[in-house]
């Protein structure tokens, strides 16, 4: 089964966006065997994590900035078959699309976000997105961001989101798990993905060092309160030698999804 498109990659050598489209690509030929093709269809924002939809030969739909979801829960209302899948950035989602995430995780709407979180706008070169820790030295901020920087998964937990989940992109094996897990759930699937950015934030050797992931330490996804515990574990801002990243399912549960209630 070949997944891969005519069209030129123009990433970056080593950008972590790679991860994200082999374990996606990876994702997809398994579940190929329940799930036709021609059912998936994918959709990103503006930013690096938008070729993403030029390099898979699957039904596709460019957005405008922080949109895709938007569009995606459109599609899904019309035809209730397709598997929807939104790619989206940091800056894209957690900037301009952040009320279209937040509705979409209140709805329960049956579709998958996949956030390539790099930290950085670096489709114009570096300035810093609400994920950027506050010592982010950018083109726009030398001295780093005025502000500090969000909590994804917090938020995501907080909104009303039902699979909740955080990737590295330099983990494929685990991310592929990830998102078909994400895919097959029935409602509103959340998943941030630290993806380092080799160009304007290079944090490969960090992220290595630090993730463990929760399965392998017992975490019950079913505990709200637990899995809120593990999203505040990491603060954003640090990158000191007792950082713990968590990694894997931070909270997974079944409610009705918006297109049920509709």
């Amino acid at each position: 089964m070949e997944l891969k498109t005519y069209a030129e990659n123009t990433w970056c050598p080593g950008c972590g966006n790679f991860g994200i489209l082999k374990a996606f690509e990876e994702a997809v030929k398994e579940l190929s065997a329940e799930i036709p093709l021609e059912n998936f269809v994918i959709a990103s924002g503006i930013g690096c994590h938008g070729k993403i939809v030029d390099y898979l030969n699957l039904n596709s739909f460019y957005s405008i900035h922080g949109r895709a979801l938007s569009n995606l829960q459109g599609m899904k209302l019309i035809n209730n078959r397709l598997v929807c899948v939104g790619f989206v950035g940091d800056g894209d989602i957690y900037a301009e699309g952040i009320s279209h995430l937040i509705f979409a995780a209140k709805r329960n709407a049956d579709i998958t976000a996949v956030v390539h979180d790099n930290r950085a706008y670096s489709l114009t070169t570096g300035q810093f997105t609400p994920t950027s820790p506050s010592h982010f030295k950018g083109k726009s901020t030398p001295e780093g961001p005025p502000e500090e920087p969000m909590n994804p998964i917090a938020l995501m937990l907080s909104a009303g989101a039902t699979f909740v989940a955080r990737g590295f992109a330099g983990d494929v094996p685990h991310l592929k798990w990830l998102l078909k897990e994400a895919i097959k759930h029935k409602g509103f699937s959340f998943i941030d993905v630290l993806q380092p950015c080799v160009s304007f934030f290079n944090t490969f050797s960090f992220y290595r060092k630090h993730c463990y992931k929760l399965e392998e330490e017992g975490h019950d996804f079913t505990d709200f309160e637990r899995a809120m515990e593990k999203a505040r574990e990491w603060d954003y801002n640090r990158e000191d030698e007792e950082v713990r990243i968590p990694i894997g399912i931070f909270y997974k549960t079944e409610k009705l999804t918006y297109e049920e209630r509709v």
